[in-house]
Order: C-alpha cells, then sequence, then structure tokens
C-alpha cells in the first residue's frame, strides 16, 4: 500500500457542490511528495516475500521429505530451511502488513477531513483490492494476501478515534488472541479449521487432485485449465489456512500498529523518534532473535512442543523480529540517507501491488508445466537463487519504466478505478 494524501481545489460557485468537489479532486500524492524511506522498506518487504513464497512456487515446499532429501543440494537445503525459518517466515509478511497500515492511515485521516465522500474513497480503494486480490487467487496463485488485506482494511476506520495507546493495546490483544483460540480448541477438543481441511481436500478430489500427485500436479500441467483446477482447490485451501492459522487477527494486530505509526508522523518525523528506532531495534533483536532459533528449531523439527508452543513463538518471534528489521534500516537510512541503495530498493517499492502480482506471473513462467517447467526438480537453496534474481529482474524493470511512466501499471488502474478519473500514465 502506497502511502497517499488527497488535496481538495476550491471551484468556481454552482460548478459542483461541496461534496463532489472533494471525491473529484482527491488524488494520490506525487513523486515529488512520496517518503524514500517508506519505498525502500517496502521494496525490501517485496525481496523477503520472494523468499517466502518461491519455495511454493517451485513446488519444493510440496515434495515429501524423502524426495527433498533426494536432491543434490540437500544438505545445503536443511541448512537454508532453518535460515528461512529464523529470518524470513513471517518477518517480512509483518513488514508488508504494517506498510499498509501506515498508508490506511493516511488515507483514513484524509477521508475524515472530508467526511461521507472520503470514506466512499476509501471504501471503494478496499472493495478494488479485494476484486484484485480474489482474482489472483482464483486464476493465478492460491496464496494471495491482498483479499484478505481489503477486508481487515475495511475493519481499520472503527479505529480511528481511538487514542494512540490503545491503538497499542487493541494490537497486542489481536496479535496474542491466536495463542488463546488455539489453548480454547486444546480445552474444548473443537477445531472450527478442520470442516474447512475436509472441504478442501472433497474440492481437490473432485479436480482429481490427491496426495500421490500434489507436488507434480501444476509442472505436469499442460493447459491452463489444468492449472485452473489445481488454483479451484487452492483457494478452499487458502481459507483452511486463515482459519487455522488466525490470519486475520494478525494481519489486523499488524495494521493497528502501522495506523499507530502513520498517526504519530513517525516516518515524517524520523530524526526526532530516533531515540524510539533504537528502543525498538533493542528489544526487538534481544527478544526475536533467540526466540527465533527457538521457533526455527521446532517448525523444522514437525513442532514437537505443540501447537500452544508454537504460536507463542511464532508471536515472541516474528513480529519483535521484523518490527526490528524496520527499525534498523530506519537509523541506517537516519545515517546514510544518500545512499544509492535506498533509491534502488525505492523502485519496485513504489511499484509493490504489480511487483507482487509480477512475482506469481514469473513463477508460473519458470516452475509450472505451461511454461518452462522447472518445479518440483530442484532444491530449496537453487530455489532461493532464483527469487533473488527474480527481484533483481523486477528492479531493473520498475527503474525502467518509472522512467518514463509516472505510476506501475496496476497501481495506475487501482487509482483510476478507485477515483473514478483518468490519471495521465506517460511523464
Amino acid at each position: 500500500m502506497n502511502a497517499e494524501t488527497y488535496r481538495t481545489e476550491r471551484t468556481t460557485a454552482g460548478e459542483k457542490t461541496d461534496t463532489q468537489a472533494k471525491t473529484h479532486d482527491a488524488q494520490p500524492v506525487t513523486a515529488a511528495h512520496r517518503i524514500v524511506v517508506l519505498d525502500a522498506l517496502r521494496g525490501f518487504a517485496l525481496m523477503g516475500i520472494a523468499l517466502a513464497n518461491f519455495p511454493e512456487f517451485s513446488l519444493w515446499t510440496f515434495l515429501a521429505e524423502a524426495e527433498q532429501a533426494s536432491m543434490p543440494t540437500a544438505g545445503a537445503d536443511r541448512i537454508v530451511r532453518f535460515l528461512q525459518y529464523l529470518l524470513v517466515d513471517g518477518k517480512f509478511y509483518t513488514i508488508f502488513s504494517v506498510l499498509f497500515g501506515i498508508g490506511f492511515s493516511i488515507i483514513i485521516s484524509h477521508a475524515a477531513q472530508r467526511g461521507a465522500a472520503g470514506f466512499r474513497i476509501f471504501y471503494r480503494r478496499m472493495a478494488i483490492l479485494l476484486l484484485i486480490g480474489v482474482i489472483h487467487m482464483m486464476f493465478i496463485w492460491s496464496g494471495d494476501i491482498l483479499a484478505l488485506y481489503a477486508l481487515m482494511g475495511m475493519a481499520l476506520p472503527l479505529f480511528r478515534n481511538v487514542v494512540p495507546k490503545r491503538l497499542l493495546r487493541w494490537a497486542a490483544f489481536f496479535l496474542l488472541l491466536p495463542i488463546a483460540i488455539v489453548g480454547f480448541r486444546i480445552v474444548t477438543a473443537s477445531n472450527p479449521a478442520e470442516w474447512f481441511y475436509a472441504q478442501w481436500w472433497t474440492v481437490a478430489g473432485q479436480q482429481g487432485i490427491h496426495e500421490d500427485n500434489f507436488a507434480t500436479w501444476l509442472r505436469d500441467a499442460e493447459s491452463y485449465r489444468e492449472v485452473f483446477s489445481f488454483l479451484f482447490q487452492g483457494a478452499v485451501e487458502r481459507m483452511w489456512e486463515f482459519v487455522a492459522g488466525q490470519r486475520y487477527f494478525k494481519v489486523l494486530g499488524l495494521f493497528i500498529i502501522g495506523y499507530y505509526i502513520g498517526r504519530q508522523q513517525i516516518f515524517q518525523q524520523l530524526e526526532t523518534h530516533r531515540r524510539l528506532l533504537v528502543c525498538v531495534l533493542r528489544v526487538g533483536m534481544f527478544l526475536g532473535l533467540p526466540m527465533s532459533v527457538a521457533y526455527a528449531y521446532e517448525s523444522v523439527s514437525g513442532h514437537p512442543w505443540g501447537s500452544i508452543a508454537h504460536e507463542v513463538l511464532y508471536a515472541l518471534s516474528v513480529y519483535p523480529l521484523g518490527l526490528a528489521y524496520m527499525a534498523g534500516l530506519c537509523l541506517l537510512y537516519l545515517r546514510r540517507k544518500a545512499w544509492r541503495g535506498w533509491q534502488v530498493l525505492a523502485y519496485p517499492g513504489r511499484m509493490a501491488l504489480t511487483c507482487y502480482i509480477g512475482q506469481s506471473l514469473l513463477g508460473i513462467l519458470l516452475f509450472y508445466g505451461i511454461g518452462f517447467g522447472w518445479g518440483a526438480g530442484m532444491g530449496l537453496c537453487p530455489t532461493e537463487l532464483i527469487s533473488l534474481a527474480v527481484f533483481a529482474f523486477e528492479i531493473l524493470l520498475c527503474a525502467l519504466w518509472l522512467r518514463h511512466f509516472h505510476f506501475g501499471p496496476l497501481e495506475w488502474l487501482w487509482r483510476m478505478l478507485t477515483y473514478g478519473r483518468w490519471f495521465k500514465l506517460v511523464k
């Protein structure tokens, strides 16, 4: 989510009503007013999301342990897998979610100034994001997160009048709520996610997909129709994942943190908040790093300590370390603002929606049978190297694109549908 501001220009008397003027003249932020470090953080998050998602695109995640162990890079893969849980898993999704919350805070603050007209724009924006997410989930990749972001984003205006300290309490409540839910499930011997799990395999069976061909279905697909069969059952699987992991509560909690950061204008006044950034970095590393070691060990060992321990370790490792990443990069930015690397990371950050969808399209091209068909044929190490190469390709493509265009293609379309007007694309 790009941070956006709106402006309202006065019109001559009799031309239009005030509400119409507010709706018509709302515009996205210009390139001159962007916050570079926010775009760089967004680009950094996209790199981590590629590292997290490409093991699924390559189908390595779906392979049985014996098949993973038979790969030439199996020894190195075990180390990389541990490092992935230690440094990547959940941390970049945390950053991406917080950044969405920051963007929402700016949109909601301007919507509040405009009253009903402003909130109509906000909900229209969320509805369009929901549509993009559903299309992405159903027709490109079933691991989509945008649809959930849109739904949870619609809940954020409920917190617009909450004082800052209570915002943080609400965030902590939603981030820790999954632990209580898991405990309740154990005590009551009930699990609503089981119904979604059963529905998933029922739908998969109807498509001819079962455990024996699950890992190779997309590699062997010779037509998009076969790919869509997998995506159809994958959408049901995604619902199971959301319910089983209480992802909606986690996303909402992270959104509220981002909303708090936006309300406090921390990124507009980074130097003023240097002590806060140092505190977040120290606490995040001191708590998050050792907990991430335990979380990684517990994850690669098949969760031997039980589901409650898993949720506790997730909460104490993923969120602190993800926030520490953000604080550390902000402190580095304050020390070396002139570093060229910020602009390099900002290129994909300015086109985050396009790059996120683009990673899915490139994953299909590289690993599915309707593309190069590399899926289920390589270990985790080469898969992660490919994900970094894809991200480097996106940086290059975005840099070239933004030389000639104001917005990324999907960002441009999203804005026009949101505001109901034409925006100039070519510089």
